[in-house]
């Protein structure tokens, strides 16, 4: 017998407004009946667990402990710029000369998650 994750919990202070960014950043519509003022809402992603977010009282305070790492269609550069745009902010630059590496960015509440490279720049770093 085994555990099926269900969702990923993410606390913040507007489960609605992150929960619309998160549905952005992966091209994945909220469900009926979200709106404005909800204490929680959700993102259900195409394959894997729902996004969730949970409205609480607390702000947040230090590192998260566990976080989500993407793997983007496009470039890494151009999703960077892309999730730039939407409201997320760069906090830490792996990204090295060769191509390898990520970049670690925060969602608006400043949840950290990671912009890996995408499978045509590792493709393009593996050619001859």
């Amino acid at each position: 017998m085994v555990s099926v994750v269900q969702n990923v919990a993410i606390d913040c202070a507007d489960a609605y407004a992150l929960a619309l960014f998160w549905s952005r950043v992966t091209g994945r519509p909220l469900p009926p009946g979200a709106r404005p003022g909800v204490r929680d809402a959700q993102v259900p992603l195409a394959e894997g667990p729902v996004l969730y977010f949970n409205q609480v009282p607390e702000a947040k305070t230090v590192k998260n402990r566990i976080h989500l790492c993407l793997r983007p269609e496009t470039s890494r550069e151009e999703e960077v710029d892309r999730l730039l745009g939407l409201g997320a902010a760069l906090v830490g630059d792996h990204r090295n000369p060769d191509g390898s590496g990520w970049a670690v960015l925060a969602d608006p509440e400043g949840n950290e998650f990671c912009v890996l490279r995408s499978e045509s720049d590792r493709a393009a770093a593996d050619a001859p």
